[in-house]
């Protein structure tokens, strides 16, 4: 057979040298594409190591002057969490040695970071609201005790030969302050939470405490004690001449909606003398524009402004907390109290404050569910006094 032939037939009969020159071929082809893929990956390893070179530069690298500081671990974590809902970085967080457990319950609650929480308690606790002369009192449990001794200790003079007689004992009420559930739902846009300009927690300080500062401050004052603390006008009141435990005693102005300066001296005297030190007066602005033109016999204002900033007005030396939540002045209306708050009112709260974030009920917002457990009531009615604005 000719060698033609022997080609013809599928490549059998090829010479040696053929052979060799076709494996070589063979092997340069598969190592080229071997090289390639060599080349690709080292470029890729290249680049994730430019990219690790780069993080590690901005993390050192030195903040602006101004800039705020986001690098501490609790305030990353929460405004990661704020922005996308990831709680990886908020569970098992560690702070100056001690953990943040954000895991409160089993719903998902997590705790605000420490300095929004801070900043809202000290916005409730600088508004004009009975809590800022009340008595503030932190529990765990979801109620708070208050036992008060309202009465006298029996007492008598004895003689070196007389017998004693057994006298009376003091009594003793509880006073069960329940905690209730207050909470603010604030709103952003995702895209305005995605912005790394916008400080998240400034804004949700700045909308919780707001929030909270109005609810807290009326249900204070008028609340009716159903999922709300009990205000202390919302309790019976009796004219101070016939008081008794478990009411709050007023005294009447003698105008039908209008004060007069005798009846502002007389409610400073019917305070006992043991609340008279620490008593404040509480009126709404409308109230105080009245009593501030009142006058004493000698033509004398009974109403002192502050004399620095930041400190209250007096009324006959007392300091006047101005709550709007208060009535205005009109027939029948119990428009002041004056009393010691201190020792008349009790707050109690838990210490911790939850958020929970929702980014589907109102798309394209993010709500912001925030909780806070809070509670109020009179710890002691003998405490506060009422002035009417009746005639009797």
């Amino acid at each position: 057979m000719s060698k033609t032939s022997d080609k013809a037939g599928g490549g059998e009969g090829l010479s040696p040298a053929q052979e060799v020159a076709e494996a070589m071929q063979g092997f340069v082809t598969e190592f080229k594409g071997f090289q390639a893929e060599l080349s690709t990956k080292l470029q890729q390893t290249e680049e994730r190591v430019t990219m690790l070179d780069r993080k590690n530069m901005t993390a050192v690298r030195t903040p602006l002057a101004g800039a705020v500081d986001t690098g501490a671990p609790h305030q990353k974590a929460f405004n990661a969490y704020l922005r996308s809902g990831d709680d990886d970085g908020l569970r098992g967080l560690e702070l100056d040695g001690k953990s943040l457990s954000t895991a409160v319950n089993s719903d998902g609650g997590y705790l605000v970071d420490p300095a929004t929480s801070e900043t809202v308690q000290s916005v409730l606790n600088t508004t004009a609201s009975v809590r800022s002369i009340a008595s503030v009192v932190n529990v765990e449990a979801t109620s708070f005790d208050v036992l008060i001794d309202h009465g006298e200790v029996g007492t008598g003079w004895a003689t070196e030969s007389s017998s004693l007689s057994e006298t009376d004992t003091p009594s003793i009420d509880r006073i069960t302050i329940p905690l209730h559930e207050l909470s603010a739902l604030p709103k952003a846009s995702q895209r305005l939470l995605d912005d790394s300009a916008f400080d998240i927690e400034s804004w949700l300080a700045g909308r919780i405490a707001d929030k909270f500062a109005r609810a807290e401050a009326a249900a204070f004052v008028n609340g009716d004690g159903i999922d709300k603390p009990k205000g202390f006008l919302t309790h019976a009141s009796v004219d101070n001449d016939v008081w008794a435990w478990g009411n709050l005693g007023y005294v009447p102005t003698g105008a039908d909606g209008d004060v007069t300066a005798e009846s502002i001296i007389d409610i400073v005297y019917a305070l006992g003398a043991q609340y008279r030190a620490n008593a404040t007066f509480v009126m709404n602005s409308k109230t105080a524009g009245l009593v501030r033109k009142l006058k004493d016999n000698d033509g004398r204002f009974l109403w002192t402004d502050g004399l620095a900033a930041g400190q209250p007005s007096t009324l006959m030396g007392y300091p006047v907390l101005v709550a709007e939540d208060m009535p205005d002045a009109a027939a029948g209306a119990d428009a002041i109290a004056f009393g010691d708050f201190k020792a008349g009112y009790t707050v109690a709260e838990r210490p911790d404050l939850r958020v929970l974030r929702d980014p589907f009920s109102a798309k394209p917002h993010v709500l912001f569910y925030a909780t806070k457990r809070v509670g109020g009531d009179v710890s002691d009615f003998a405490a506060i006094k009422l002035l009417k604005f009746a005639t009797a």
